[in-house]
């Protein structure tokens, strides 16, 4: 059982870390966008 509590928690914490990394992304790629077009640029 406490093997089993192991891989879990790992396993959380990778979709987690995965799922932070994505939104740091998905902001990043928003934000330069938003300058772009605050630029001109389309």
């Amino acid at each position: 059982m406490r093997r089993e509590r192991t891989w879990l928690r790992r396993l959380g914490w990778l979709l987690v870390l995965w799922a932070g990394g994505v939104a740091t992304l998905w902001l990043v790629a928003t934000l330069i966008r938003g300058l772009m077009h605050a630029a001109g640029m389309r």
